[in-house]
């Protein structure tokens, strides 16, 4: 059978939108918001890197407008995450990992999507970074929360090692999606790794 590699992006993509609303919902259920709340934010966390991404490279008019079932999984999403919240015994620790597996897809498909546009590596890797960081920046600002990248664990830098892993396996060769999944498998690892172990860059300032 032969490896549909567009469709492999476009899972990977689909599967990092809704766990981005996911992860969004989760905010909004920390701040008791109703239905449509949770709607609002976890579609504007879902979208919200994809949309910075495409507006900067003039990829117009953006891609949940050309096909909108990206906003159907950010609603359908949200909505079963409204009636599942209740049910969770730590919606923060649920909402950093659904973080966590978003900011890893998103890295690599982002860095994907600009490269097929035609832009150099580098800023293939910069539309990586922030189409996996800008959603939660949007979910942070609108649920009024502290920005998670402004956390002392590793959280950039994870997205950046995904984009760079991932743009140097493509340039090996290898068959299917080894470089989607490599660059995926690192930055979640190093994600969760943070996670666990509180993991922190070098900071020169952190007790000045």
């Amino acid at each position: 059978m032969t490896f549909d590699i567009t469709a492999a992006v476009n899972i990977m993509g689909l599967a990092a939108v809704a766990v981005f609303a996911v992860s969004g919902a989760l905010d909004a259920a920390r701040q008791k918001m109703d239905i449509l709340g949770f709607m609002l934010i976890g579609t504007a966390t879902g979208v919200g890197g994809g949309t910075l991404r495409d507006v900067l490279l003039g990829k117009m008019p953006v891609f949940w407008i050309r096909e909108p079932i990206w906003i159907v999984i950010c609603l359908t999403a949200s909505a079963i995450t409204y009636f599942i919240a209740p049910r969770l015994a730590s919606r923060t620790r649920a909402l950093i990992w659904m973080d966590a597996v978003g900011l890893a897809l998103f890295s690599v498909v982002g860095t994907k999507i600009a490269l097929d546009f035609g832009v150099s590596p580098l800023i293939a890797v910069c539309m990586g970074v922030m189409t996996a960081s800008f959603g939660g920046i949007a979910r942070d600002v609108l649920c009024g929360s502290n920005l998670t990248l402004m956390n002392e664990e590793l959280y950039i830098t994870t997205t950046l090692a995904g984009a760079v892993v991932y743009l140097g396996l493509s340039h090996l060769g290898l068959p299917n999606s080894y470089d989607l999944m490599g660059g995926f498998l690192v930055a979640f690892i190093l994600r969760a790794l943070a996670i666990l172990f509180n993991i922190k860059l070098p900071n020169a300032y952190r007790n000045g």
